[in-house]
């Protein structure tokens, strides 16, 4: 017995956004930004009603909100041990290792509870998002997600995990 796959990768599944990570030796690399893609593939059974693994136009919709959440805003992760990421006011303060790197406007800026803000961990927490909000509409007969997050052409990381 077999299982079906859908895969939604589109133009308009992408992202625009500032980031920056901390690197081995305790280097903190300066700000800089990508055109991100995302990708996504789901896995299981088809809906006996539809005959649909998965309805693209309901996924396609899906990744396009996770999208446009970070689309033009600066990426900071908020469980970085070397980092401390705080909201004074209308402003969010990063220090990196007590000592203060950056202000930007809390308009502009998503915090994310990742680490650091590689591909790798992008498409963790894309995958976590999706998970969250197919479970929050019922959806069970999914049995994998797989997501893909590509930060340049022919560089991407992917992350799976099991429903």
């Amino acid at each position: 017995m077999g299982t079906f796959q859908v895969r939604v990768a589109k133009e308009d599944l992408v992202f625009a956004a500032a980031h920056f990570i901390t690197l081995a030796g305790h280097r903190c690399e300066s700000l800089h930004g990508h055109n991100y893609r995302a990708g996504i593939v789901v896995e299981g059974e088809l809906e006996p009603e539809t005959w649909f693994v998965f309805d693209f136009v309901a996924l396609k919709r899906l990744m396009k909100g996770l999208t446009d959440e970070l689309d033009h805003r600066v990426l900071l992760p908020t469980t970085n041990p070397k980092l401390t990421v705080r909201t004074v006011g209308d402003r969010v303060r990063v220090a990196y290792e007590g000592e203060e790197r950056y202000a930007f406007p809390t308009r502009d800026c998503v915090l994310l509870p990742i680490p650091n803000t590689t591909v790798e961990e992008l498409a963790r927490y894309l995958t976590g998002r999706v998970k969250a909000i197919l479970a929050q509409a019922g959806v069970s007969h999914l049995s994998m997600i797989e997501l893909e997050v590509e930060e340049n052409f022919g560089q991407s990381a992917s992350y799976r995990e099991t429903m």
